[in-house]
């Protein structure tokens, strides 16, 4: 079975081309939020090289949030039009769980963090073992002071990884073990790895059924609601 995976819930654009479990490619920017102009490239680039195009696919898979608005949005509309025009299945996997499942490699506490801006994050724990991932708490959008509290349940360090890495870290007083800089950002095979096992398990999802999970509501959105509140009172 062919996978093609995309993210570009951050500043990291990443696509991959999977048989199975077996990576056959990837192809990972990090030029900023330009993903409407490189995302489509980026594929076509890789479905190039092995002859091959998206009727080839068997399953499409998308990081859909929590992440950048317009990133996640992005992702989910190229995955939903892909799905439409081949007629194929698609999964959307959480961000979450795709930035811990690089850490798979590793055993122990894992906590993905995206920065959600005003030292608040996306965040979750997960617990890697043997190459496998057991999630422990849901998705959610909390301050950093908050996820220091959580984590002083768990006797033990935890390693971080996503674009809120810097900023976490020097905020949080639990115990850290570094991540190596080329795990701490979002990979595609990784989102096609959660996606292969959510498949496998027999989730199926129509370009229909695709849908960006964001947490919380955005800037805009929270202004509008301030300004009607605001009217109103």
């Amino acid at each position: 079975m062919k996978i093609l995976a995309l993210d570009s819930s951050a500043v990291v654009a990443t696509v991959a081309l999977c048989e199975n479990d077996a990576l056959l490619g990837e192809y990972t920017i990090r030029n900023g939020n330009t993903h409407s102009e490189t995302l489509l490239p980026m594929m076509e680039s890789l479905l190039n090289f092995f002859s091959l195009t998206a009727d080839d696919v068997d399953l499409f898979a998308v990081s859909a949030g929590p992440g950048s608005f317009t990133g996640v949005r992005i992702g989910v509309a190229t995955v939903k039009g892909l799905a439409f025009d081949t007629q194929k299945p698609c999964i959307t996997v959480s961000t979450l769980e795709a930035l811990a499942q690089n850490l798979t490699v590793t055993d122990g506490l894992v906590c993905p963090v995206m920065n959600a801006r005003r030292k608040q994050v996306y965040t979750a724990l997960f617990r890697a073992q043997n190459g496998s991932l057991t999630r422990l708490t849901p998705d959610d959008a909390i301050a950093i002071s908050e996820l220091d509290t959580l984590l002083a349940d768990f006797d033990e360090p935890v390693r971080l990884v996503g674009d809120g890495y810097e900023i976490t870290e020097s905020l949080l007083t639990h115990e850290i073990i570094p991540t190596p800089e080329r795990l701490r950002h979002q990979s595609a095979y990784s989102v096609a790895q959660v996606a292969k096992k959510l498949y496998d398990a027999g989730m199926r999802t129509s370009d229909i059924e695709a849908v960006p999970t964001y947490l919380r509501p955005s800037q805009a959105e929270r202004e509008r609601l301030e300004r009607e509140k605001n009217t109103q009172s």
